[in-house]
Formats: C-alpha cells, sequence, structure tokens
C-alpha cells in the first residue's frame, strides 16, 4: 500500500461542500474520505468556494475559501495574471468619447474636450475596479451556478502555486478550476465522480454541464466514480475507455450511535414511519414515494409518511400529497442537518430510497447505522454491495408498497435484516476507501514523473 512504501502525498483538493455547511451526501463523503486519507499521513489543502462561519482550528484539511480573499491581498505575479483574466472574461471594450450623463446642455458645450484626460480618468477608474474586485462566492447552488463555476475555477490560478503531488476534483462543479490547476502545476488530476448529468437530469440533460464533465474526464489523469454502475454510464454516455477509470464505493462513518439514538421508539404506542431524505428531484424518485405510500394507506392507516429535505419537486409533491387526500399522514421536514438527521433515522421503522439513478447513495448506509432497514432501488451503485436490503425497480410502486407493508408487518424479517446489516456495515469503511485512492495516486504520479 503507498503508506507503506513511505510515500506521503500532498494533495490539492477542489470541493463544493464541506460539513457542516452541507446540501447532500458530497458534503459528507468529502469529510470522511479526506479525514481518512490524513489519518494515513497524507496532507490536504481543500479549496472551498465560501466556508460559512469560523473554521475548527482542528480540522483534518487546510480549509481555505475563495470567498475571503481579494485581489490586493495576492501576491505577484499573481495578482497581474487574476485581473488579466478577470478582464478578459469581463470583455470590457474601450470607447473615447466626450459624452457624459446628468450634464446640461450649457455644461455640455463648455466642456473641454481632451481625449488624453478622457483616457486619465478612464484608467483611474479600472485602477479602482481592480482594487476593489473581490472573488465573492455564494457557496450554494443557486441560478447563477454557472457563472460562479466559471468564476472559482480562478482559484486555480492562485492555489496551484502551493506545493502538491496530485489534483482531486469532485464533480463538475470544480472541472474547470481542476484543468486549470493541471495546467499551471503540471501535476496528475483526479475526477472523483460523485454523480452525473445523467443522473440528475435523465435523457433531457443540460448540455453545458455535460460538455464540463466530458471535457473533465477526458483531460483527467484517472476518473473515480462512486460506483460500477456510474462507470458504466461514463462509458456509454460519455464516450471515456474503461481502463481510465477506476470505481471506489463510498463507505459509512465508524463511529457508534449516540446512546440518545441507539433505537427506534417504534416500541412505543404509535405509528410506524417510512422515511424518504433526500434532495426532493427527479433523480431522486420522491413521485414514487408518495404513490407507494398512497397504496400502503388503502391497506393499513397506523403509518406516516416523512419526506425530509428540500429540492424543485418539492411543492409538486406536496400538491399530489392534497390530490390523493393523504396528507395526515405524509410529513415535510424541509432540509435536516446534524442532530435532526440522527433523531429521524432514530425514528423510523423503514427508510425508502426509491432513485431514478442513482452512483452511490449514501443514505441507506446511514439509515442501517439506525438499524433501520432499508428499501433501496436497483438503480443504485449501493444495491451493487448492500446483501442485506430489499431491492425494488423505482418504477414499481406496487412492489415498493407490498416491500414497506413486508416490513412493518414481519418482525422476523425486520429484525433479520436489522442484524445481518449491522455485520455487513463493518465491511464499509472509509480508511479501506482511501487506501484504493491512494493506490490511484501513487500509480499516476508514478506515470507523471
Amino acid at each position: 500500500m503507498l503508506i507503506l512504501c513511505g510515500i506521503i502525498m500532498k494533495i490539492l483538493m477542489f470541493g463544493w461542500e464541506f460539513p457542516p455547511y452541507i446540501s447532500g451526501g458530497l458534503g459528507i463523503v468529502c469529510y470522511e474520505l479526506t479525514k481518512a486519507l490524513v489519518n494515513k499521513g497524507h496532507e490536504i489543502t481543500l479549496v472551498l468556494p465560501a466556508i460559512k462561519g469560523k473554521v475548527d482550528p482542528n480540522l483534518h484539511v487546510t480549509l481555505v475559501s475563495g470567498s475571503q480573499m481579494t485581489i490586493d491581498a495576492l501576491p505577484e505575479p499573481v495578482r497581474s495574471e487574476i485581473k488579466k483574466e478577470v478582464m478578459r472574461q469581463l470583455e470590457i471594450k474601450r470607447i473615447d468619447s466626450p459624452l457624459r450623463p446628468y450634464i446640461t446642455q450649457k455644461e455640455y458645450s463648455e466642456l473641454p474636450i481632451k481625449i488624453a484626460d478622457l483616457e486619465s480618468e478612464y484608467l483611474t477608474k479600472t485602477q479602482d475596479l481592480h482594487r476593489s474586485f473581490e472573488l465573492v462566492f455564494s457557496g450554494d447552488y443557486g441560478p447563477d451556478l454557472i457563472s460562479e463555476v466559471t468564476r472559482y475555477s480562478i482559484l486555480a490560478s492562485i492555489f496551484a502555486k502551493i506545493p502538491h503531488d496530485v489534483i482531486h476534483i469532485h464533480d463538475w462543479l470544480t472541472v474547470m478550476a481542476g484543468i486549470k490547476a493541471k495546467q499551471i502545476s503540471g501535476r496528475p488530476l483526479v475526477y472523483h465522480v460523485h454523480s452525473l448529468e445523467f443522473d440528475r437530469s435523465g435523457e433531457n440533460m443540460n448540455r453545458e454541464i455535460y460538455n464540463i464533465e466530458k471535457l473533465g474526464m477526458e483531460l483527467a489523469d484517472k476518473i473515480i466514480p462512486v460506483s460500477y454502475y456510474t462507470k458504466e454510464l461514463i462509458i456509454k454516455y460519455y464516450g471515456i475507455h474503461p481502463d481510465k477509470i477506476e470505481a471506489v464505493h463510498n463507505a459509512v462513518k465508524k463511529e457508534e450511535v449516540a446512546p440518545s439514538c441507539e433505537s427506534s421508539v417504534s416500541e412505543l404506542k404509535r405509528d410506524k414511519i417510512v422515511l424518504f431524505l433526500g434532495r426532493i428531484t427527479f433523480q431522486k424518485g420522491p413521485d414514487y414515494f408518495v404513490e407507494a405510500a398512497a397504496k400502503v394507506l388503502q391497506k393499513r392507516k397506523n403509518v406516516r409518511f416523512v419526506m425530509a429535505g428540500s429540492g424543485d419537486m418539492a411543492p409538486r409533491m406536496i400538491e399530489r400529497v392534497a390530490q390523493l387526500k393523504i396528507g395526515r399522514y405524509f410529513h415535510f421536514t424541509g432540509f435536516l442537518r446534524g442532530s435532526d438527521v440522527e433523531k429521524i433515522y432514530a425514528q423510523s421503522d423503514v427508510y425508502v430510497m426509491p432513485s431514478v439513478s442513482e452512483p452511490f447513495g449514501i443514505s441507506p448506509l446511514e439509515a442501517m447505522r439506525y438499524n433501520v432497514p432499508v428499501i433501496i432501488s436497483n438503480q443504485s451503485g449501493v444495491a451493487e454491495i448492500l446483501k442485506h436490503a430489499l431491492t425494488v425497480d423505482f418504477w414499481d410502486i406496487d412492489d415498493i408498497a407490498n416491500k414497506i407493508i413486508a416490513l412493518l408487518d414481519h418482525n422476523a424479517l425486520r429484525n433479520e435484516m436489522v442484524t445481518r446489516a449491522s455485520e455487513e456495515l463493518k465491511n464499509f469503511q472509509w480508511d479501506k476507501a482511501a487506501e484504493k485512492v491512494a493506490d490511484i495516486y501513487n500509480e499516476i504520479t508514478k506515470h507523471n514523473d
């Protein structure tokens, strides 16, 4: 293994989210993988678009934020390079003219037309622009995301100067930054694929995002998808040679569940709880969860369905629940973080992940840590490694409903799944994933040197 050879890697990593400020599984995966790599002796500088709040001084990575930097704070020649890049992207064109706004006809007639004076004034204003320009990022997933991704890539001009052996990027949001860093430093590039535009949008892909993903895959030295399911999609839809792709499955945290969350409260005299936790988007299949819930409720009423998360399909799901007249049995919690996630897992009796296309799906592993039996779609990477989960096709709402009822009605089935899943989880540890990633670093750096 890499660490046994005494080789310590300096890793320049570009990411979009990191705990505690996360929007989903990507932040969790980045945290756990980097922690496992650092535990093996490697050093990581992680560049984020924005850090919201104070950074933990004991954090295992060196965390840096683009939004906290100003042009004048940067050393030369980086400052000049950034200014040049910014001005090029703004496409500012200068036109000499004596015209000025908000002056009277008399003032205009008395205005001395001196091109030299106008040029001096223009240059002064441009210098002011340079001095005040800040690399400001929200770090969110808003309507200006493409623009923010492009500006974020400018950061690579700064951080590519940091000594490093390998560049590691996470998903399409960081592709342009990774390419820029590789161009500057000449170090090998690893593209970690957690999700594809095909997963998020199906056949109605955003071509701009798809093109960024494809460019990143073509220029990367190695691609790490989180499952063989995703590897096959990369080969089929992006035309990448299989030898360039090496799948590394995600894992689950080692820490024991807190005593307050050790077991579900389903033993109490209350309704059973069936949980959906994830982004409420096309990819995650929330509509199939709602339709399956309606079928379950046709047969029994002592069940509550919880949809935890946020996303563009949330309003439509609320409307559909109202149409089906099952609102009294349905709860929308919004996006949950930290202890709220732990509590909802601990209170649940069944976890359902009906994803349409899921590169991996870390939430079923998290649910299993809380002794919750899981139902997962066959169209997911996690289905490759989980032997003690019930699997369904995402579109088969009858099968989903029947398996929910089976887990609620048959304690023997439920207890068997929970017991075996607990043992199975021991095989999915981050240190093993980190070993595979480190071996990939070693492979590509040898070829690069």
